[in-house]
């Protein structure tokens, strides 16, 4: 963890960094998307710095723990924007009563275009990212096909330094035996509340309908988040969300990084 926090503050901007732009916004730390958009000509990198997560099913254990998880995004004008994420280093710890096995390597990449759709001072804003995936995962942590999606942002502004996202998905996955796609639907609705100009809170319900023909996966979470404007292009976040049903992940803990350039 300490390379990763090493290799991630190399990458950050000193406080010399333009002034007048936009301040940062980002579709950390919720599983939520933002609708805005990285201003025209920018760079914007945000990341985990370390990310676990432990499902438990009957006597088996999985532990999955991303080295960083950075998500690259360049402003193609006011309003569009184009994002790259790969986690370059991820490993998967399975146990149960036989012994254990450890699966590691490179995550799938996945590329998206986002659109917002609605002016960026809006009380309602809209927004559009289509995305593919492209399977740079081996067997064990990707299933090495072209997948994609698209998801719809909603962001709604409430009295008192309150906000609701709603980011409805849909996704075109492939079938377990190789046969074909199916759909999967995904939904979080989250609850911000700004504290100070500096922190910021949200609490979300998260789910996912995997309509898998082999059968069917219904997940649902809840997640809480918390992240902190150091100064007006650096923001630290950590959360963790909570599995409410046997077929959920049971707990998921990060902290993470966002900085523009």
């Amino acid at each position: 963890m300490r390379h990763a926090l090493l290799a991630v503050a190399a990458l950050l901007p000193s406080d010399a960094v333009a002034a007048g732009a936009p301040p940062l916004c980002t579709d950390r730390p919720s599983k939520a998307t933002s609708a805005c958009t990285v201003p025209k000509g920018m760079l914007q990198l945000e990341t985990d710095i370390v990310n676990w997560s432990r499902d438990s099913d009957g006597g088996l254990r999985t532990d999955t723990i991303l080295y960083t998880n950075p998500l690259l995004k360049y402003g193609l004008s006011d309003s569009t924007d184009i994002e790259a994420s790969i986690t370059p280093y991820e490993t998967i710890h399975t146990r149960d009563s036989t012994g254990s096995t450890s699966t590691r390597g490179v995550g799938d990449l996945y590329l998206r275009v986002k659109q917002r759709l609605t002016s960026s001072d809006a009380e309602a804003q809209f927004a559009l990212e289509p995305f593919v995936k492209i399977p740079t995962a081996k067997l064990g942590i990707g299933n090495r096909k072209v997948e994609g999606g698209l998801v719809a942002t909603g962001v709604f502004t409430l009295p008192d330094g309150f906000s609701l996202t709603v980011t409805p998905e849909i996704d075109d996955l492939e079938n377990a035996d190789l046969d074909g796609h199916h759909a999967q639907l995904v939904g979080a609705f989250n609850v911000g509340k700004t504290l100070s100009s500096k922190l910021t809170v949200s609490a979300e319900l998260w789910t996912a309908q995997n309509y898998e023909p082999v059968g069917h996966v219904h997940q649902y979470s809840a997640d809480f988040a918390v992240a902190f404007l150091a100064r007006p292009t650096l923001q630290f976040d950590a959360g963790t969300n909570i599995g409410l049903n046997r077929v959920s992940p049971d707990m998921q803990a990060y902290i993470g990084v966002s900085s523009r350039f």
